[in-house]
Parts: C-alpha cells; sequence; structure tokens
C-alpha cells in the first residue's frame, strides 16, 4: 500500500527519537551517504533526506522539494515536498533519494495518512504535513554515486555499473 504503509508497520520496532531508512531501489555508491547524514542530523538536531537534481521532465518519478534556506553548500532546509508531480506544477528539480533520516513521531502523521496518488500511502505526504508543521527536515546533496533500480533498464545498468567495482 505504498512506503508510507511499509514504514507504519515498523512502528512496534523503532525505539529512538530518529531512525534511518534505506530503500532498497535507491543505491549510493563510494560514498557513506548514510554516515554523512548523521552527522548532519547531529549538528542540526533534525530530519535529513538525500537529495540530487534530476531532469525537469523526470520529476514525476520522485517526491521532489523545494528550498527555504541553504546551511551550507550540500545541506538546505526543505520548505515544502510534493510527491510526484507533474513538470509544471514540480517546485523544483531537486528528487528525494531514498535515505532518510526520520523523526519517531513520523508514526503519528502516518496512523491517519490518506492514500495519495496512485492509491499508495506515501511517506513524503507525512513529511509534507511536518514540514507544514515546523518541523525541521534537511536536504543532503550526497557525494555517492546513484543507481537506480527502480526500473528494468536502471536495475541493469546499476549491475553492470557495481560488477565494475
Amino acid at each position: 500500500m505504498g512506503t508510507g504503509d511499509a514504514v507504519y508497520k515498523t512502528k512496534k520496532y523503532i525505539k529512538d527519537k530518529y531512525f534511518l531508512m534505506l530503500l532498497p531501489d535507491d543505491l549510493i555508491i563510494r560514498n557513506n551517504c548514510s554516515k554523512d547524514m548523521i552527522k548532519i542530523h547531529k549538528k542540526y538536531k533534525g530530519s535529513v533526506i538525500a537529495s540530487m537534481k534530476v531532469k525537469k521532465n523526470n520529476v514525476d518519478r520522485w517526491g521532489i522539494y523545494s528550498i527555504s534556506k541553504y546551511l551550507d553548500k550540500e545541506n538546505f532546509k526543505i520548505a515544502d515536498v510534493i510527491e510526484k508531480p507533474k513538470a509544471k506544477n514540480a517546485p523544483s528539480n531537486n528528487a528525494v533519494i531514498g535515505r532518510y533520516i526520520l523523526p519517531k513521531n513520523i508514526f503519528d502523521y502516518l496512523k491517519n495518512q490518506k492514500k495519495g496518488k496512485g492509491g499508495e500511502i506515501h511517506i513524503t505526504d507525512s513529511i509534507r504535513r511536518m514540514i507544514l508543521n515546523k518541523n525541521l527536515f534537511i536536504g543532503h546533496k550526497f557525494k555517492g554515486k546513484y543507481l537506480d533500480c527502480g526500473s528494468m533498464s536502471g536495475y541493469i545498468n546499476s549491475g553492470i555499473e557495481i560488477s565494475k567495482l
């Protein structure tokens, strides 16, 4: 029923105030993105989401967010996020990539999250509600190489790229 539903089902296992979530179809190689995100989380005491720029005509594959303020050249406060917008409605071409440091209280938002695009419960929709309620979410431009395993061609290309390591 969507990423939000899957995350909600982990509620009883999450004991700490924040947790790290990695989506298996988004691979980041050659640099430990998670370690960098944990450093940012500790510095700013907020949630962190991996980010990269995507082509404007591909924004409908991603959660896309707008920036309210740059913290440094690789990190910024997120002003808003929209799940899979049409290119004409996208606030930017800054895409959410499958690495998140989320607060435990996201479960309060997921509990009543309505289905979104495609009839799924999207984690992005709950994150958006949290941002609108003044929760700090930081976008992090990671340094590693991104491999997209979410499509057949991306999966095949990722296998080829990994075989070169």
